[in-house]
């Protein structure tokens, strides 16, 4: 029974499963911010495009 407790209280305490969580949320909000920009950024350069090819 004791070791079912020492193992129970090991368990509750063990937190690297939270940092890696933390890691996970961390690269998908850069990821999100990398794949908003990069969309800006096209939907900008296509604008241009299209600007400059009326003007030829």
């Amino acid at each position: 029974m004791k070791t079912c407790i020492v193992r129970a209280r090991r368990f509750l305490n063990d937190e690297t499963g939270v940092t890696a969580i933390e890691y996970g949320l961390i690269a998908a909000a850069i990821a999100i911010v990398i794949l908003v920009s990069v969309q800006l950024v096209g939907t900008n350069l296509n604008g241009l495009f299209q600007e400059i090819a009326s003007d030829a």
